[in-house]
């Protein structure tokens, strides 16, 4: 047995080089965190020291060429992290960590879960911009999810009596730090949609350490923060603080006083703008007034023309006008028969005996009388197609109808005709022309034909 176990042998260099190697390759790199202990800082600059819990240690180095930052403000007694390769020291036997990476315990540990954490709610598309709801230009009213006795809320309420002061506020209590402010910040915001009060919320609290601040870092916040059908707002911490639920907010404020700023409109820019508005306004009235009375003369002046007592007027200058061309050619034909008569009564009287003379005269006398009737009855003809005309211009007449106890009912605003109920709507104002005057009147019923 001791001739085998001399033939296997191996030296200590040999063992301590396979172990070194089934650690290099076994164990690989990782974060190894524990209390720093022994720490030395020869003149190399290379760093040695101990990490150690409650109930072990390892040695660790931490070389001059791996360090990226200084390192003098480690020291025995700190909560490390460190991130290195597990390996032996064959010299001694010893096995250490090599160092590669080193920091605070507390704030390193929370970083990475909160990096792992936004790594993760960003691939389930959490964070995209086209699941984010719109923030109301003018908010009805406001919910802050906030500790009610912080600096944030006094911060907020200030800042909108400031700006808006006309725009309420509800403020649904809750705890910002600790192990319980996870589950107070979800209760008060399932509160918030349960009670349907408002149509934006603000969550908020004021600045402070990634521990302070690691509530608003809760998984199931974030989530009830992105399934909530009322428009978040996220003000947490300070302009340089980011935290989860800023990420999945609908909108993030660098601040609750920002918050504030970006939810209200400046009270005084909205009234300036009011004003503006009333002056368009105004002006686009009064450019529709004249618009309208200018309209409104246009159709008066082609009411005149086209109204039945301007057509009459019309049609009695066209028969003054052939009256008149009437006796012009009567009187023209008269002078005309008239110079005849003169001639043959000449020649008459030249070549023919007194009783054909008499007998001529005599007819000329008949045909005078005759001549005279028959103009007398063109005339007459003339007269009584003159007034059967005017007669039927007159039946035909709206104001002949008028005068029968009807009445033209008109819109009072656009001055056209009403000819069904349907036209009008009760509480309308119409007017109502008579035979004589017009009447103003306002609809306090409408009946349709099949009433």
């Amino acid at each position: 047995m001791e001739n085998s176990g001399q033939a296997t042998a191996i030296t200590v260099s040999q063992l301590n080089r396979q172990v070194k190697a089934l650690l290099d390759q076994g164990v690989g790199r990782l974060w190894v965190e524990g209390e720093i202990s022994n720490i030395a800082r020869p003149a190399s600059g290379h760093l040695y020291f101990r990490l150690k819990d409650e109930s072990a240690q390892i040695g660790a180095a931490f070389f001059r060429s791996r360090q990226r930052g200084p390192t003098h403000n480690f020291k025995n007694g700190d909560h490390v992290l460190a991130y290195g390769q597990v390996s032996l020291y064959e010299a001694r036997g010893d096995y250490q960590l090599i160092v590669e990476q080193i920091e605070a315990a507390g704030e390193g540990v929370l970083q990475r879960r909160y990096e792992a954490l936004k790594k993760k709610l960003a691939a389930e598309g959490l964070f995209d911009e086209e699941r984010k709801q719109a923030i109301p230009a003018l908010p009805r009213r406001i919910g802050v999810i906030t500790s009610p006795s912080g600096a944030a809320v006094r911060d907020v309420l200030s800042v909108l009596r400031r700006r808006f002061p006309f725009v309420p506020v509800i403020v649904y209590p809750a705890a910002v730090q600790g192990d319980a402010a996870p589950a107070e910040l979800i209760a008060a915001l399932r509160t918030a949609v349960r009670r349907a009060e408002c149509d934006v919320l603000i969550l908020t609290r004021g600045g402070g350490s990634l521990e302070d601040l690691w509530a608003f870092n809760d998984e199931q916040l974030a989530r009830a923060i992105a399934e909530c059908p009322l428009p978040v707002v996220s003000a947490v911490g300070h302009e340089v603080d980011f935290t989860i639920a800023d990420f999945v907010a609908d909108l993030r404020a660098p601040t609750p006083s920002g918050a504030a700023e970006l939810i209200v409109p400046d009270r005084g820019d909205w009234l300036r703008a009011m004003n503006t508005i009333e002056t368009r306004i105004a002006r686009q009235c009064q450019r529709m007034l004249e618009n309208k009375a200018q309209a409104l003369d246009w159709l008066s002046r082609r009411l005149v023309t086209a109204s039945p007592a301007a057509r009459v007027a019309r049609q009695q200058d066209r028969l003054r006008e052939n009256l008149g061309r009437l006796v012009a050619a009567m009187r023209h034909d008269l002078h005309v028969r008239g110079r005849d008569l003169s001639t043959l009564n000449q020649a008459l009287m030249q070549c023919s005996p007194a009783v054909r003379v008499q007998r001529a005269l005599s007819h000329v006398g008949e045909l005078r009388q005759r001549l005279t009737a028959a103009g007398r009855r063109r005339i007459a003809d003339a007269d009584h197609r003159l007034k059967v005309t005017a007669r039927a211009l007159n039946a035909v007449s709206p104001l002949a109808t008028l005068d029968r106890g009807y009445a033209i009912v008109t819109d009072s605003v656009t001055g056209k005709a009403l000819t069904r109920s349907s036209q009008v709507k009760k509480g309308d104002d119409v007017r109502a022309r008579l035979a004589q005057g017009e009447l103003l009147a306002r609809i306090t019923g409408v009946f349709d034909a099949k009433d």
